[in-house]
């Protein structure tokens, strides 16, 4: 069987009408789930997450229309229903379709009417998922930026490991850009058309992991978690270091068996998922001290990628300057402003604690605040000369001094809580013994001020 190949659940009662189109999609190319009742087709649709669903809507246990009602309200992400009826009516037809039904078929079924629906439901539903895609994610397509020999060997490696399923851990300081080379390594491999789903380990509680990865059936409604999200994509996890033992325990089974339980749920849900992730910290001295379970360690770390500092290629700096202003002019539509040969040269030289994501957010800086085309040595230098602990004057003040006291705090608090955080290597429980704060409150407040761990 083609395991790349759509898969179709048929549900009708009628056991001819359920061979015949069965055997009809088979021939075409595509995977057949069958079902006779509604009973069956819950259990098949949960267990099989199909592309697309045949829907007869007369059945002996649960009519189509509510079965379809059912799902909808359920499921944010279900695939194109199409209904089937011997007892069609333009009222049910207009019925079916307000509630999100695809399309609507009579019975006889007129075959080649029955490929072409197939055919194009399945060609919308890959179109409005590429759709979500990009307006989820403006920058999915981007390369990672620059000419070095540093960067040039790692898109080498990621091309090639995309071609097969090895889990890959990416290593490197904070800011480097491990999520952008996840994303090149997910765009060129055969999980391309399908999700890229990226999560912070560390933003979510203890007390809430396990519905957020493995989601809950909660009074017969499903809520799909993380990893049934990313079915047939990929899932990123950043900064795996952060997650606690007992959810490395379950996304261990989950990995092993590419299947899994919903919390308060009784059918195993079956995944085709990618699953790659990163981190800060060393892994491997997290597995000694305890904290980090060793065979899940080994599970993700089929290759290990080493995402080198900025300081390390600063070459392509300039590169890099010129493509974040493009980005700001063309998502942010700032007015265009260009560093001068100075400036490029004295940020060449740099130290870039903060990697690429600190030479983003300068330029966006320099991009929002400055004025005149062109960017000065002297401006780029005032704009990284704020040093923390100076005499704060009217002239010299942060800009949220300027803010309401709430809105204020919220900026202290993010830039404190970062500061911390880079200081204690990236680790939620020594943060948490720094700043004096449990660990509870301490997710609910990095999640709040919207801080990527």
């Amino acid at each position: 069987m083609n395991t790349q190949a759509p898969l179709i659940l048929v549900i009708d009662d009628e056991p001819d009408i359920r061979r015949l189109v069965g055997e009809i999609l088979e021939d075409e190319g595509y995977q057949v789930v069958m079902a006779e009742n509604a009973v069956t087709a819950r259990e098949l649709k949960n267990a099989n997450r199909p592309h697309l669903i045949l829907l007869d809507i007369w059945m002996p246990d649960t009519d189509g229309i509510t079965l379809l009602k059912e799902w909808v309200a359920e499921d944010s992400i279900l695939c194109p229903v199409i209904m089937m009826s011997g007892h069609g009516s333009v009222e049910t037809a207009v019925e079916a379709t307000r509630l999100g039904a695809y399309d609507f078929l009579e019975k006889p079924l007129s075959l080649a009417k029955l490929l072409l629906i197939v055919e194009r439901a399945l060609e919308t539903s890959q179109l409005q998922q590429e759709n979500a895609g990009l307006k989820q994610q403006l920058v999915s397509d981007i390369e990672p930026v620059g000419k070095s020999a540093s960067i040039a060997r790692t898109k080498d490696q990621l091309k090639r490991l995309a071609q097969h399923n090895t889990r890959v851990l990416f290593v490197g300081e904070a800011g480097v850009g491990k999520e952008l080379f996840a994303r090149y390594l997910h765009n060129n491999s055969a999980h391309r058309d399908g999700p890229f789903i990226n999560v912070s380990v560390g933003s979510i509680s203890p007390e809430n992991s396990a519905v957020e990865f493995f989601g809950k059936e909660s009074a017969g409604k499903i809520y799909p978690g993380l990893l049934e999200r990313a079915h047939r994509g990929t899932l990123f996890l950043g900064e795996i270091g952060g997650m606690d033992k007992e959810t490395q325990l379950k996304l261990l089974s989950a990995l092993e068996s590419s299947s899994f339980l919903r919390a308060g749920g009784s059918e195993a849900v079956r995944v085709d998922v990618r699953v790659i992730a990163s981190t800060r910290i060393p892994l491997d001295e997290e597995v000694k001290a305890g904290r980090f379970r060793q065979d899940l360690y080994y599970l993700l770390n089929e290759v290990t990628l080493t995402i080198q500092p900025l300081r390390e290629h600063s070459e392509d700096v300039p590169s890099l300057l010129g493509f974040y202003v493009d980005y700001y002019v063309n998502q942010d539509k700032l007015p265009f402003r260009r560093f001068s040969m100075a400036a490029q040269n004295f940020l060449r030289n740099y130290s870039w604690r903060g990697n690429v994501r600190e030479l983003k957010n300068l330029v966006q800086r320099l991009m929002i605040l400055g004025v005149g085309e062109d960017i000065e040595l002297e401006e780029v230098k005032s704009a990284l000369g704020n040093v923390v602990g100076e005499t704060v004057s009217a002239a010299s003040a942060p800009d949220f001094f300027n803010l309401p006291l709430k809105e204020a705090r919220d900026h202290f608090e993010k830039a404190y809580l970062e500061y911390h955080f880079e200081r204690t290597g990236g680790s939620v429980a020594k943060l948490s013994a720094a700043v004096g704060m449990e660990r509870t409150h301490l997710y609910r407040k990095l999640h709040s001020l919207n801080i990527k761990l």
